[in-house]
């Protein structure tokens, strides 16, 4: 996206990230897959893996092979360290699963003993990975694992759903900033108050994070084409980061059936829910997060949820059974196009440019 006046916050970001645009393909785990990456970052934007519940180990090999298939700059993201969840009786909502356990022919569910993988242990990984950017989400880490990423050089970004965590982010020293807005798929990153209090529409909050804080804002949230990463641009955004339009992609690790359920989906099909893992995200609506969804009082903190539905996530993309699958998907889920991802990198940039008329 051109741009003549070279101190505009979007050419400056650009210049920050290394990358020829600060387009960001959204992290996403377990379906943002090194081809996706490489193929985002080589078309000029930058890719992200999204390892927040990968193990060290297997964080080095993917990101070994993200530089297998490029030299360009990318990002890895991890979930800030959460405290243990509390204490909670399981038998409910095992209760619960045991019948859709049962309809795809697995064994009865037993209690969760998930746990997330060492968080410190992770950041050496990414410190070994050539990754430009750190990206985090569902909270700030810790002090010293900042002030080791950024003497390495690395970029810094955090997540913010609501202008007072863009200030906490701030003044925790991150170099950039993703307003996700309320249109977001996938998990909601609010961590300085209650989800439900942290629902704003990226037009709304991305010029108020612009106007409160002084580092550079990324929009994210329901932005699917040019006319979205354009609006953003005009309400201040440095930069746009987007997941749902990549999720139908050929590179994409999403289950076929949940590619299938994005391409005939209707725009009012999104729910947030806690059914599948215990935190709050955004998806397509099915039996699971309606029925399972209602059981409130059952559901189990992360990421302990995510552990009891696993094998029966992980059976229901096996038989391509769209029913029990978290299907994550922002709002604008209909503007989706099953388009390589490079392809749909270059499209869209040069779209923005085309409504912007080449102006930033």
């Amino acid at each position: 996206m051109n741009a003549p006046n070279a101190s505009s916050p979007w050419l400056q970001l650009a210049a920050r990230l290394g990358v020829e645009h600060p387009f960001i393909q959204a992290p996403m785990a377990g379906v943002s897959t090194a081809e996706m990456v490489a193929a985002v970052s080589n078309a000029g934007g930058l890719g992200s893996l999204g390892a927040g519940y990968l193990a060290p180990e297997a964080l080095r090999q993917l990101a070994r092979r993200v530089r297998e298939l490029t030299d360009r700059p990318y990002a890895i993201n991890l979930f800030a360290p959460l405290p243990p969840p509390e204490e909670v009786a399981a038998g409910p909502m095992l209760e619960l699963l045991a019948r859709y356990y049962t309809e795809l022919g697995l064994g009865a569910p037993q209690p969760p003993a998930f746990t997330l993988p060492p968080f410190e242990e992770q950041v050496d990984a990414v410190l070994e990975s050539g990754a430009r950017v750190f990206s985090f989400t569902f909270g700030i880490p810790p002090a010293s694992a900042l002030a080791r990423l950024r003497e390495r050089g690395l970029v810094l970004m955090g997540t913010a759903t609501t202008v007072r965590e863009a200030r906490l982010l701030e003044a925790a020293g991150v170099d950039a900033i993703v307003a996700q807005g309320s249109e977001a798929g996938g998990h909601r990153g609010t961590f300085a108050g209650p989800f439900e209090d942290a629902l704003v529409g990226t037009l709304a909050l991305v010029p108020q994070m612009v106007d409160a804080v002084g580092l550079p804002v990324v929009a994210s949230g329901g932005l699917m084409d040019g006319r979205g990463i354009a609006a953003a641009r005009i309400l201040g955004a440095a930069g746009v980061q987007l997941g749902t339009a990549f999720l139908t992609c050929p590179e994409s690790g999403a289950p076929e059936a949940h590619k299938a359920a994005l391409r005939s989906a209707r725009e009012d099909e999104t729910v947030v829910t806690r059914a599948f893992s215990g935190r709050p995200a955004r998806g397509l609506a099915n039996d699971f997060s309606r029925e399972v969804g209602a059981a409130r009082a059952a559901i189990l903190p992360f990421p302990l949820q995510h552990g009891a539905t696993t094998p029966l996530r992980s059976a229901a993309a096996a038989r391509g059974d769209a029913r029990f699958l978290a299907m994550w998907a922002g709002q604008g889920v209909t503007l989706s196009r099953s388009l390589p991802a490079a392809e749909l990198t270059r499209e869209l940039i040069a779209d923005a440019e085309r409504r912007l008329g080449g102006h930033g």
